[in-house]
This record gives structure tokens, C-alpha cells and sequence, in this order.
């Protein structure tokens, strides 16, 4: 599962990745900054299973706090786009491009409204920032179309002339943009496209297009720089003029200073947290930022929205759910660690995903699974539940 933070030039896009994921990014308020996209790894919070069992996990990937897991999630930050991307323009197809192995994306919003739509810095408040909403969806549609149209009528008379099941087709041309079978099957349904794709018009291949991409590419908008003056309001705006998305106010820089003074140990900040405490003597300038993280945003939204984002991202768009490998008699793995591992897999998920997800050699000699928790067999195609605890029986 991979989130992508998409945005044009200068919205605080590389910022908010830098605060979840503390990587060397570079951050400045030019357009494109970013030109080769960036990679890190973000961590989203779930219940620890090591409170039902009385016991202190050792995770061996991320970290766990007071019964919180913080679990790794794979992000990356493509340069920022303008419009008319999907035309190439700044170098857009490049972008557009990094964006396909995303499977949900995290639009990061300007909320202030002091850059403009090529990244340019504005008088505060004099940019509308639903604008951007507007043109991403459109680049994205386009983008989409585009990649479709080009040689759609070759393509359609090859899919009728061999009697190729559409959505098969069209899966195996759109996989790369991680559009599924059930995602083209339910469009076509939806849209009422008659059986044979040369029939169908411009107009329904866009209808089409649009359709798989909301479903492929499911999108969060995140109102960042919300306390800057005005930000505050566009943001309450914004929720108004979309009620399809899920918008939430952010503050990247602030999260990104509370995660470096926690990094080196000024500060306990655990990321979420709606306050944090002082561990060190601070000198006037840095007890006056502080403050003015606590006054202006923790206290006014309940936190920096960074943590919110990464996790309504990953729960609520990409219906994951935490499942940990573990064994009836004993929760350690070879080398004594207590429930080292937490695995993110999709919602409907059974025991025989699960093991194929551990490793492919359990799925292939699977026999049973235990359900640890409540000590029970389970065969193969048992549903699991969010922080179920599994047990994987194989023939070798």
C-alpha cells in the first residue's frame, strides 16, 4: 500500500512528507522544489495486542508507545503539479507518472490562499484554494482519458474482434494504475456501456475514465498552513463546497518542528498527540515557538492533522486492517522478540491471504490457522477482524 502526496508547487506538500517521515527532502518556497520524487516511510497508529496479552511487544518494524503501535506505511512525494500537467507542462506526464503506483492520494492544499494556481507567492487570502481541488481533479481525469484514448480504436476492435471479455482487457490495460477487475466490471455496470467497446462514444469513455479514476485513486484533501490568518475559514469553505471529501486541517511545519525537537530530545511528542512536554531548559525563542504550536494549533484543532491524515488515508480510503502474526504457545519469534510483526492487509482479508502475505511457502503448504485470541481453528478462507492475532499451521 503506497500514499502518494500530490499538490502543485509551493503548497507545503514536501513539508507534510518531511514531518511524517523526517526524510532529507528539500523545502522552499519556489516551484519545484521537488523534481525527482521522493520515497520515505510514514507511520499510522493502531492498538497494540500486547495489552490483551499482559505482555511488552518488541516490534521489529516501527515502534509502540503506551500500548500504541505506530506501523510502517510506504509514502512518496511527486513534484508539484500546474494546470495542464496531463499536457506536459512542468514536466507533468513525468509527475503524473510517479503517481500510478499510488493507492490513495493525499492532496496537500494551501488553505491560506497565498499561492497562486503555478506556485507563486500571493498577497495572503487573495487565491481561492478550492481552485486547486478543481484543477487536480481535472488533470487527473485527463490524465486517465489520455492514457486510454491513445489507441483506444485499435485496442476496441481487438477486444470485439477476439471476444475478449471487456473488463479483462481494460484490467490488464489499466493494472498499472492499480485499477482492478471488480473497479472496471462495476464502472461498466454503473455507466450502462454495452457489451461491445467500439460502440461506445467519447463521451462514455470519459464517463468511464472518471469513474475508475475516483475508484483507483481515492483522494484526501489536507488543509495545510491552517494557521496562517484566513486559513481557518477557507478550510471550513472548502468542506462546504466538497462534501465528498474528507478535508482535514493541518499544519506540516508545526508537526515537522515538534518531530525534530522530539527527535532530539527537547521535547515528548508522541505524533497525534494534542500536547507534548518539555524534557530540557530552553532559551526564550525556542519556549516562544512552543507556545505557539500549543496556542494556535494543537489547541485550536487537536493536534498538527498530520497523524489524522496518514490514518484516514490508510483505514478509511484503503480499508486496511492490522493483523499480527503470533503463535498459541508462545508470541515470540526465533530470536526471543514478543509480537515483532503487524501487517496491514486489506479489509475481507482471509487466512490463507494472510499467510500468502507473510510468505509465499505458508500459503503454498497451509493447512489451518489458529485464531490466537480466542483459541480457535480456522481454516483457509476465514474472514480475520482488525487486531486479530493468527497462528499459520503449514505441512512443513
Amino acid at each position: 500500500m503506497i500514499l502518494g502526496f500530490v499538490g502543485k508547487p509551493s503548497c507545503g506538500k514536501s513539508t507534510v512528507f518531511k514531518a511524517a517521515t523526517l526524510a532529507d527532502v528539500a523545502i522552499a518556497n519556489y516551484p519545484f522544489t521537488t523534481i525527482e520524487k521522493n520515497e520515505g516511510v510514514g507511520f499510522v497508529r493502531v492498538e497494540c495486542v500486547e495489552k490483551f496479552f499482559n505482555t511488552k511487544c518488541n516490534p521489529r518494524f516501527g515502534y509502540c508507545v503506551d500500548g500504541t503501535r505506530f506501523v510502517p506505511v510506504q509514502l512518496i512525494d511527486v513534484a508539484g503539479l500546474v494546470p495542464g500537467a496531463h499536457l506536459g507542462k512542468g514536466r507533468g506526464n513525468q509527475f503524473l507518472n510517479d503517481l500510478a503506483q499510488a493507492d490513495v492520494l493525499v492532496h496537500i492544499v494551501d488553505s491560506s490562499g497565498s499561492i497562486n494556481e503555478r506556485g507563486e507567492p500571493v498577497d495572503m487570502g487573495s487565491y481561492d484554494p478550492s481552485n486547486d481541488i478543481r484543477f487536480l481533479e481535472i488533470e487527473l481525469d485527463m490524465w486517465y482519458f489520455g492514457l486510454l484514448r491513445k489507441g483506444w480504436e485499435k485496442f476496441a476492435r481487438q477486444v470485439h474482434q477476439e471476444k475478449t471479455p471487456i473488463q479483462k482487457a481494460l484490467f490488464k490495460q489499466l493494472s498499472g494504475l492499480k485499477v482492478t477487475e471488480f473497479m472496471v466490471e462495476h464502472s461498466i455496470k454503473k455507466l450502462n456501456l454495452v457489451e461491445n467497446p467500439e460502440l461506445w462514444s467519447e463521451s462514455q469513455l470519459k464517463d468511464l475514465t472518471l469513474a475508475l479514476r475516483r475508484l483507483s485513486k481515492p483522494m484526501i484533501i489536507t488543509a495545510n498552513k491552517i494557521d496562517l490568518p484566513g486559513a481557518y475559514d477557507n478550510y471550513l469553505r472548502m468542506k462546504k463546497e466538497f462534501p465528498d471529501y474528507m478535508i482535514i486541517p493541518c499544519s506540516g511545519d508545526r508537526e515537522l518542528a515538534l518531530r525534530i525537537a522530539a527527535k532530539h530530545k527537547m521535547i515528548n511528542y508522541i505524533p497525534g498527540s494534542k500536547d507534548f512536554e518539555i524534557l530540557v531548559d530552553l532559551n526564550d525563542a525556542q519556549k516562544k515557538a512552543l507556545e505557539s504550536i500549543k496556542n494556535e494549533v494543537l489547541d485550536e484543532i487537536g493536534s498538527t492533522g498530520v497523524q489524522e491524515v496518514l490514518e484516514y488515508a490508510t483505514f478509511n480510503l484503503c480499508k486496511q486492517i492490522a493483523v499480527f502474526p503470533g503463535g498459541l504457545n508462545k508470541l515470540t519469534d526465533q530470536y526471543g522478540n514478543i509480537l515483532p510483526d503487524c501487517f496491514l492487509i486489506n479489509e475481507g482479508s482471509t487466512a490463507l491471504d494472510f499467510a500468502n502475505r507473510i510468505h509465499t511457502d505458508l500459503a503454498k503448504n497451509f493447512i489451518r490457522a489458529i485464531d490466537v485470541k480466542t483459541r480457535k481453528v480456522v481454516g483457509k478462507d476465514h474472514v480475520l477482524k482488525n487486531l486479530d492475532v493468527v497462528e499459520i499451521i503449514t505441512s512443513k
